[in-house]
């Protein structure tokens, strides 16, 4: 689903500094405040890019987003399961292809305006719209002629599957029937957007527009966006005017942005945050010895990966790319570099997803991985030209690219560089125009199903950055999205997973887990497979002083 991210401003360091000396003079840290008056404070890692759900593409944005829109279903804060969010019902016909959706008479956006059915189908044109690129816009492409009407080739949207029936009522016309179809509205870019302030700020279609920013911004979460200090803090405050706000416990939750996973744990050990966005790979078990009871480990529906540029040579040859990566010893990453209980990824799809598991599999072989770099034209890597492994700044993304680039020095007799950028730079990068050779990604699921990681592959699609293109995988993903049952759908992945890790676009190293501190005053709060904990069945609890 999303891109994890991991420049420290100096300020910051200063005020969690000055902050932490004010504290202790006073004995009472910012999270005892919090705790006292339901204040949550949540390091979120890099600053987010914008809060427009149909421009950003972090795990950090996604955090924010979900405190301030809701879609037409919310998640259960235990599984995740769909339950009621700003449609209070829904009927699905008896062929499984149309959902009615039934709106909540008081749902409110934050200014007080009715939360309408036009508000959903304008926030769904402008998703769809080519103009706006929408790298998550092929989400919707199990709706009627969605993806005809994103790549231009149908101009009338009222040809697309949304349809109001009135201001109350919503109807969505799927292609096929799609099990996993309510699940997808969970995701933020089917949040509906207040569009009048929107154009208020800017043009519809514009990146960038100052809409998202604080004072402007109109949402219909439990939370409404207060503060937005760059490099500093992002406040969202308790929204009076949601409709489930007596469940709301929480009065504000203040998101820090604090890229060095370094000073993000001397802020939780210095009591200034209740929880961290990860951990220093060197901390893990000092933690996990010294204090278990703060440390929280879990699944977590994510592959951490490189993608290859293969329109650039020499990664334009499959030989090249199967090479390099049958190269990798993934069990020393995880054992000796990452330490986290994070598991060697052999595929892309992590196992047991939804049930489904890859037969088709990467198998390390270091005599074979010679041998095709020879018949590729280099053998024991003369020849070989000089690439870089591009990762976005984060003392972890670096060290396991040292770990990589000696194993290809020692292994294969190739030599290659680093090269880091900040977040925003990263993102630019390896989207205009592939300027990059090997990128580090992280992809974590939408939803639990293989689809969410195999149809990012489709020629095209709006994540697909290596630029590869297979026409039999297009097939077979397109055809997958098309078959009702279970097992035989699950076969069409397989052959379509079989494509992806033979033709190696991607290089998979370890599939992850979630490791962070939480303080134990945070209450009602489960680790799920998505890390996703619905704020507004959260509490802060004051502890008890020894």
């Amino acid at each position: 689903m999303r891109f994890w991210k991991h420049n420290v401003s100096c300020w910051l360091i200063l005020a969690l500094g000055l902050f932490f000396f004010t504290s202790c003079g006073q004995h009472e840290t910012r999270v005892a405040v919090g705790d006292r008056e339901q204040v949550y404070h949540r390091a979120n890692g890099a600053e987010p890019e914008d809060l427009d759900p149909h421009v950003v593409s972090g795990v950090q944005e996604d955090n924010i987003i979900r405190a301030i829109l809701e879609g037409l279903v919310s998640e259960d804060p235990i599984d995740l399961h769909p339950v009621p969010g700003m449609a209070e019902s829904w009927d699905i016909s008896p062929d499984g292809k149309v959902y009615t959706f039934h709106l909540r008479k008081e749902a409110r956006w934050s200014n007080g305006d009715p939360v309408i059915a036009s508000d959903f189908l304008k926030t769904y044109e402008r998703a769809l719209a080519p103009q706006m690129a929408n790298q998550y816009a092929y989400m919707m492409f199990a709706v009627k002629n969605a993806e005809e009407y994103n790549k231009g080739t149908l101009k009338d949207f009222t040809q697309v599957g949304f349809k109001v029936l009135d201001e109350a009522t919503l109807e969505i016309t799927l292609n096929n029937p799609t099990s996993y179809f309510l699940s997808i509205l969970n995701h933020d870019s089917w949040f509906p957007l207040h569009i009048p302030t929107i154009l208020k700020y800017g043009g519809l279609y514009e990146r960038g527009n100052r809409w998202t920013r604080a004072g402007h911004f109109v949402g219909n979460g439990p939370f409404a966006l207060s503060e937005w200090k760059v490099n500093r803090v992002i406040s969202v405050k308790k929204n009076p005017l949601y409709w489930d706000a007596k469940t709301v416990r929480l009065n504000e939750i203040r998101f820090y942005p604090i890229e060095s996973l370094d000073t993000e744990e001397r802020a939780f050990r210095s009591g200034q945050v209740h929880r961290t966005d990860k951990l220093p790979l060197p901390k893990v078990e000092y933690y996990k010895q010294k204090y278990p009871e703060l440390l929280l480990r879990a699944p977590y529906l994510g592959t951490y990966f490189y993608i290859f540029n293969v329109k650039r040579a020499p990664f334009n040859d499959k030989r090249v790319r199967q090479a390099l990566t049958m190269a990798i010893d993934r069990e020393t990453i995880t054992k000796n570099v990452t330490r986290g209980g994070e598991e060697p990824a052999y595929t892309f799809t992590p196992p047991n997803t939804a049930g489904y598991t890859s037969s088709a599999r990467i198998t390390p072989d270091l005599a074979k991985a010679k041998q095709l770099l020879a018949e590729a034209g280099f053998p024991d890597g003369r020849g070989f030209p000089h690439f870089e492994i591009l990762y976005n700044t984060l003392e972890s993304h670096k060290t396991i690219a040292e770990a990589l680039q000696q194993m290809w020095k020692k292994n294969l007799n190739i030599d290659v560089g680093l090269r880091n950028e900040e977040w925003k730079v990263y993102l630019n990068t390896k989207k205009a125009g592939g300027d990059f050779d090997l990128c580090r990604y992280g992809w974590i699921g939408d939803y639990p199903d293989p689809n969410t990681f195999l149809d990012m592959w489709i020629t095209d699609g709006g994540n697909n950055d290596a630029g590869w293109s297979n026409k039999e995988y297009d097939r077979l993903i397109a055809e997958a999205g098309k078959t009702i049952d279970p097992q035989e759908r699950f076969k069409i992945f397989q052959k379509a997973e079989a494509i992806l890790l033979d033709e190696m676009p991607v290089l998979p190293i370890y599939y992850y887990v979630s490791i962070y501190l939480l303080q134990p005053s945070l209450k009602n709060y489960h680790a799920t497979i998505l890390d996703h904990q619905p704020y507004k069945y959260l509490y802060l609890e004051p502890q008890k002083k020894n």
